[in-house]
């Protein structure tokens, strides 16, 4: 794997950190974040006892988006190569993050601009630090953007705040994407990293095949009309009534204890 994203995983909790402080964890195909995520995401995937995924980023920024010097090297590159590159690079990875089956967190520690945002929205749950900031930037530098955003920001903020973001540029504080709901909570830079751990524990506490299923019903429910999402539900809810988990869960509560999921 890539040195980009550090993989670091405590039990059924994996931590992704980006790890190129020294240019604001901007993402590029050079820098090999796009085979780093491809890559991290097919592992845990394949990882059946991994409940929970934190993501964040070293250094002072969650990520700073493109980069700008890979794009000043684009200067007069044939438009065909240009698409192609997009296809074979950055769109890799929301095929990929957004696509994991195991419930995301982002973590965001600081700036988290341009594709570093839509990088946060790939993600299912977004806490930020004090410090974080959110921008949809690309209208900025004259691109649109290229990796999905114009998809992943109106589902997290609605399309009139998402338009609003994607024209104007605008930078938003941590109070204000926490007012417009593209972030859940606000914490003390100090305290990020715990409550994401925190979060990520109550989530992993769970059973591992029920939160994966729960979580594509959620995806899923995103363009499917209520009578195709019913049918689907009603098909992995007859996967999820014939789980040994399943069984634990109630006998547990019968049993007035703490029910122990073995992912079965």
């Amino acid at each position: 794997m890539s040195d980009f994203l550090l993989y670091e995983q405590d039990g059924p909790i994996v931590t992704l950190t980006m790890n190129a402080p020294d240019r604001r964890n901007a993402l590029s195909i050079e820098g090999g974040s796009t085979e780093a995520f491809t890559e991290a995401c097919a592992r845990i995937a394949a990882e059946k006892d991994v409940r929970a995924v934190i993501l964040t980023g070293a250094g002072s920024a969650f990520s700073a988006g493109g980069d700008l010097k890979a794009m000043r090297e684009r200067f007069g590159m044939n438009p065909a190569d240009i698409r192609e590159s997009y296809r074979r690079g950055i769109q890799k990875i929301p095929l990929a993050l957004y696509e994991l089956d195991v419930p995301t967190i982002a973590a965001v520690n600081g700036p988290a601009i341009g594709a570093g945002l839509d990088l946060a929205c790939m993600c299912d749950i977004r806490i930020g630090s004090e410090s974080s900031s959110y921008a949809e930037s690309f209208v900025s530098v004259g691109i649109v953007p290229g990796d999905g955003g114009a998809w992943l920001l109106p589902r997290a903020v609605g399309q009139s705040m998402a338009a609003e973001m994607a024209f104007t540029g605008d930078r938003l504080d941590a109070q204000a994407a926490l007012a417009c709901g593209l972030i859940s909570r606000v914490v003390p830079n100090a305290g990020l990293m715990d409550a994401a751990r925190a979060l990520a524990g109550r989530i992993a506490r769970n059973p591992p095949q029920v939160l994966r299923l729960t979580k594509r019903l959620l995806r899923e429910g995103q363009h499917m009309r209520l009578s195709s999402l019913l049918e689907l539900s009603a098909s992995y809810q007859a996967l999820a009534h014939n789980t040994r988990d399943h069984e634990e869960a109630v006998n547990a509560w019968f049993e007035k204890r703490k029910p122990v999921f073995e992912g079965r």
